[in-house]
């Protein structure tokens, strides 16, 4: 078409096309949380250019969006996709990043939960030459610079390590970072109080950015561990975000409305703050949340050296059934080993199924074994299954609450992860708008665009709106599904038909199109 296109305007004198693009009797959700409505979209130089009706203007491709939806392409304010160096990343290692494209993903936010590049400013500069199908921005991990500056030990940090480590913050919000993350239920990070994470966020709020927190406690501490962010947000001034909001622990089930409570008195006191989640009753991460903190002193050898003593093995041991008990409901069957590299049989098996295969009674104490034994090996990560349904809507109906979804770019058939990378924005449409009508389309949207884009300081994106970036996505409200299953994860959501980033097509009519359009971004607040 480009070809005829210059054909025609050498040898003819034509005029040259209105626009790159336009998207034709489609419906428009903006992102907004407006109604819907039917219009065309203009798109020119990865800029939405017009709204409205375009049936007399000309383009060099037309995209026929009858009875689908067209909406600003998703942005996930969790994501592990820069997990590790660039080079090991998923972002690095699959950068056609099909799992996210396939759901209307056009933007994701690595370095979460206090784990991130040293280096951001590298980190981003190696996207810049190696650019992916999506848009990929950075937080600061400050996991990551506790262990370069302090180390993996519970010691008080003096006065010249807190200047290192801010000034590693100053430096990382210089070369784009949105902020910093923590991950308080993790170590180093767990070793910080608050008056660390105060000291830490004041470079962040200088530069308008947003803290974001794994939180200490997301069972019987919650509502401690939520005013603490909020602690964080007040004492720096700062922008504050509890990612992957929840509350585990069954007997607690029913109270995630008290935490949300605290969000909006905070609110009402001048602190902005807000949360995001994923639509799940299930977490995932690593088998050694089931042990104690103070086990964990040192780093991972320091955990399996402590194991290796029996009366310091003993006293984990009981404190690791305490946990099965207290926060996973006293059963087994609720914790499952996602991936272990040093033996792929245990993969997408519960504590309760290795236990049965072994012909052993299912107990806790004996999946408190069983725990100790694979962490001993190795360590896994984990599928836990601890949270309410009906906690799970009451938090994503709050309206500061965007989703997300603390995936990342699996590798096809690896492990038995948790279905959330595959299919997190997917399942909101198809079972929480759809199904159970929990959400309007329009409040969905607004809570996949607009809402994070705004917690980002992203003005350039997250609406249809003239001027914009066309980080757009098209799909079937009828049809859009999650495939990817607890137990069977490894399947692309469906549904979606176009997906462009900045202009430039990654999807085209349900196939990959192989472009990488993808931007490193840079906060520059």
């Amino acid at each position: 078409m480009k070809k005829i296109l210059l054909f025609c305007l050498i040898l003819a004198g034509c005029s040259s096309p209105d626009f790159d693009l336009i998207i034709e009797h489609g419906t428009v959700v903006d992102g907004s949380g407006k109604d819907r409505f039917d219009a065309d979209i203009g798109v020119k130089d990865g800029l939405i250019a017009e709204i409205g009706d375009l049936s007399q203007k000309s383009a060099v491709e037309r995209v026929n969006a009858t009875g689908l939806i067209v909406a600003p392409g998703f942005i996930d304010i969790h994501s592990h996709a820069t997990s590790g160096s660039f080079a090991s990343s998923d972002i690095a290692q699959r950068p056609d990043a099909e799992s996210y494209v396939r759901q209307g993903v056009t933007t994701a936010m690595g370095g979460q939960d206090g784990s991130s590049p040293l280096d951001v400013g590298s980190f981003l500069d190696s996207l810049d030459v190696h650019p992916a199908a999506i848009n990929i921005g950075l937080f600061i991990g400050h996991g990551t610079i506790r262990s370069e500056v302090v180390g993996e030990e519970n010691v008080p940090v003096t006065a010249e390590q807190m200047n290192q480590m801010t000034q590693l913050v100053e430096t990382a919000m210089n070369d784009g970072s949105f902020g910093l993350s923590s991950g308080l239920e993790y170590t180093p990070g767990a070793f910080a109080d608050v008056s660390e994470l105060v000291e830490l966020a004041r470079p962040v709020a200088a530069k308008n950015g947003l803290y974001i927190s794994h939180i200490r406690d997301e069972g019987g501490r919650l509502l401690e561990s939520v005013d603490e962010v909020l602690e964080v947000g007040r004492g720096a001034g700062a922008r504050v975000q509890v990612t992957h909001h929840k509350l585990i622990g069954k007997s607690r089930w029913g109270g995630a409305a008290a935490s949300l409570a605290l969000l909006d008195e905070a609110a009402a006191d001048g602190v902005d703050a807000a949360s995001d989640q994923y639509p799940y009753t299930a977490s995932s991460t690593g088998l050694t949340i089931l042990f104690p903190t103070w086990a964990k002193d040192g780093g991972f050898d320091a955990l399996v050296g402590r194991l290796g003593d029996p009366q310091t093995r003993k006293q984990i041991r009981a404190e690791v059934i305490q946990h099965i008990n207290v926060e996973r409901g006293g059963d087994p069957a609720t914790i499952v080993a996602a991936r272990c590299d040093f033996d792929a049989s245990f993969n997408g098996k519960s504590l309760a199924d290795i236990l049965k295969d072994r012909g052993l009674a299912v107990t806790v104490p004996g999946a408190a074994d069983v725990a100790i034994e694979l962490v001993s090996a190795g360590s896994c990560s984990g599928v836990f299954h601890s949270m309410s349904p009906d906690d799970v809507e009451t938090i994503m109906l709050h309206s500061r609450t965007s989703i997300s979804s603390d995936g990342g770019i699996p590798a096809m058939n690896e492990g038995v992860p948790h279905p959330r990378s595959y299919g997190a924005f997917a399942r909101v449409l198809a079972y929480y708008v759809r199904e159970k009508a929990v959400l309007t389309l329009e409040q969905a949207i607004y809570k996949m665009t607009s809402l994070p884009a705004a917690q980002l300081n992203l003005d350039d994106r997250g609406k249809i709106a003239v001027g914009l970036v066309a980080d757009l996505t098209v799909f079937d409200p009828l049809t859009i599904q999650d495939q990817a299953q607890f137990g069977d994860p490894h399947h692309y959501a469906t549904g979606v038909y176009d997906v462009w980033v900045a202009g430039v097509p990654v999807l085209r009519d349900a196939n990959m199109v192989g472009n990488r359009p993808g931007k490193a971004l840079r906060h520059d607040k």
